[in-house]
């Protein structure tokens, strides 16, 4: 009975981190349209990359947590963070062959400020603390960043309420958000590791209010789509 136990904890947790591994491939490769668009009109046009070079050093971050030198047993958090790492950097180096030079030269400056930090981070975790402190330091710097990373859709939650608009939140998008935020919250519970439930559990929350908007905007838009249509004089 108890390695029984033992093995459905372990499958459990191991089927939670595989889950969210898929589900943020899914949001890895979500851009995939938009650089096609970039490298088919050989222009970045209006687009903005800082988004993708913050997502880079989150996911340098993340995955050096899941490294085993800084923590046991969250391999997982490694392996989707390095994917992710690999996505981002082809969508900054896309960004920096095709931006105009004054954008290539500020894209190519973050790009080396995103090492930088990352190589002094390495640093500093490996050469100051021992692997339990260093887990603790690396950990909070990966919470920090994950917060500042599900927080950014605060901002398209402001501009949906405002405009009474889901124009520019997609569903199947804030969808696989949602459902990578409850894996991987589900994988910290499990593992008992506070540095990847907490952000991902804020992430959970943050996208529960995303489909609540979703569901009840939307609505509102049928609703108004099927009222009649007034002529200027006041008559149907």
């Amino acid at each position: 009975m108890v390695s029984s136990g033992i093995s459905l904890y372990g499958v459990g947790t191991y089927a939670a981190g595989i889950a969210g591994n898929l589900f943020a491939f899914v949001l890895f490769v979500s851009p995939i349209p938009t650089f096609k668009r970039i490298v088919k009109n050989k222009s970045i046009e209006q687009f903005s990359g800082l988004p993708y070079v913050c997502s880079l050093l989150n996911c340098l971050i993340c995955m050096w947590y899941g490294l085993p030198c800084v923590s046991y047993g969250v391999i997982l958090v490694a392996t989707v963070n390095s994917i992710g790492a690999a996505f981002q950097l082809v969508y900054v180096t896309l960004f920096i062959i095709y931006a105009d030079t004054t954008r290539r030269l500020k894209m190519s400056g973050l790009l080396i400020a995103v090492f930088c930090v990352f190589s002094l981070i390495i640093y500093v975790s490996l050469e100051l603390f021992d692997h339990q402190a260093r887990q603790t330091f690396v950990g909070y710097l990966s919470v920090a960043s994950l917060v500042s990373m599900f927080a950014s859709p605060l901002f398209i939650i402001n501009s949906v309420i405002q405009t009474r608009s889901v124009e520019f939140m997609p569903f199947y998008l804030s969808l696989t958000t949602f459902l990578m935020s409850v894996s991987f919250f589900a994988y910290g519970m499990l593992l008992h590791d506070f540095f990847i439930y907490i952000p991902n559990g804020i992430g959970t929350v943050l996208g529960v209010i995303q489909l609540l908007l979703y569901a009840y905007y939307s609505r509102e838009a049928r609703e108004e789509s099927r009222l009649p249509l007034l002529r200027s004089d006041g008559c149907l």
